[in-house]
C-alpha cells in the first residue's frame, strides 16, 4: 500500500504545473533571442499547451542597445502567430506586452508619454542587467509609479550581484516592485545560487508571480521533464499563480 500511495504522488507531482497562465515569455518569432520564426513558435506554444497553459502573455525584449522594440514591431509578430495558430486550428490565446529593461531608453520612452505595453491595467514586466547592479533601483520604481504604472520586476533571482545579499529583495519589494520567479530557477538551470535566492524569496513570501521565461525548446524540454515538475510542485504547491492577471 505505501509502494502504490508513493507512485500515485510521484505521478501527480510528474504531472503539476503552478499556472494556467503564463506571463513572461519569448514566443513571439523572430524579434528578439526568442523564437526565430513561425514554426519554432508552434512548437513552444503547443508545449505550453501540454503542460496545462491556456493563455500567454508574450514579453519580447526591449532593450535600447539591443532590441529596439515598438508596438508596431511586437503587434507585426504577434497577428502573425494569431494567424498561423487559426490557421493549424490551434485553441490558444496569447496576447503580448513587453519586457522593459531599467535602461535610459526605457527613461526615454516613458517620458515619452506614449503608453507603455502592459500585462493588464497599469502592470509592466521590467528587468535589471546581469553584468551590473543598478546604481539606485528606487529612482526607476519611483519614476515608474510617477508615471501611474506598477512595475514586476523579472527573475530577481537571476541577478548574481545580489547573491549573499537577500535583504535586497525585501528593499526591492518595499520600493514597489511586484517580484517574478522564472520555474526553471528552482532546478538548478541557472546554477545553485539562483536556487538559493529563490528558495528564500518563496519562504519569506516575496514572490508573486512565476513564468517560464521559456525562449527556445532547450527551456520546453526542460520544463516538461518530470523531475521539474515534480520540483516545483515541492516549491510553489497546489496554488494556480498568475490567477490575479487574468
Amino acid at each position: 500500500m505505501f509502494s502504490f500511495f508513493k507512485k500515485k504522488k510521484e505521478a501527480d507531482e510528474m504531472s503539476y504545473f503552478p499556472m494556467e497562465l503564463d506571463i513572461h515569455s519569448h514566443i513571439l518569432p523572430g524579434i528578439d533571442d526568442g523564437s526565430p520564426d513561425l514554426e519554432t513558435s508552434l512548437r513552444l506554444v503547443q508545449g505550453l499547451i501540454d503542460m496545462g497553459i491556456r493563455k500567454s502573455i508574450a514579453t519580447p525584449h526591449i532593450i535600447g542597445d539591443l532590441y529596439r522594440n515598438t508596438p508596431v514591431t511586437i503587434n507585426n509578430a504577434l497577428n502573425a502567430l494569431r494567424q498561423k495558430l487559426k490557421e493549424e486550428k490551434i485553441d490558444f490565446e496569447v496576447n503580448a506586452a513587453a519586457e522593459y529593461m531599467l535602461d535610459s531608453y526605457f527613461l526615454e520612452l516613458m517620458n515619452s508619454g506614449n503608453k507603455l505595453l502592459t500585462l493588464k491595467d497599469n502592470i509592466i514586466l521590467t528587468e535589471f542587467s546581469y553584468a551590473a547592479m543598478p546604481d539606485d533601483p528606487g529612482k526607476h520604481s519611483f519614476a515608474i509609479q510617477m508615471a501611474g504604472y506598477v512595475p514586476i520586476l523579472a527573475h530577481p533571482e537571476r541577478y548574481p550581484y545580489y547573491y549573499g545579499n537577500y535583504k535586497m529583495y525585501h528593499r526591492l519589494a518595499d520600493l514597489g516592485f511586484m517580484l517574478q520567479l522564472n520555474l526553471l530557477s528552482l532546478t538548478g538551470y541557472y546554477g545553485k545560487e539562483a536556487v538559493k535566492a529563490a528558495d528564500y524569496m518563496l519562504k519569506n513570501e516575496l514572490v508573486s508571480f512565476v513564468g517560464t521565461d521559456m525562449h527556445h525548446e532547450r527551456h520546453l524540454s526542460m520544463l516538461q521533464d518530470g523531475r521539474t515538475q515534480a520540483a516545483l510542485h515541492r516549491y510553489l504547491g497546489h496554488r494556480n499563480w498568475n490567477d490575479y492577471l487574468e
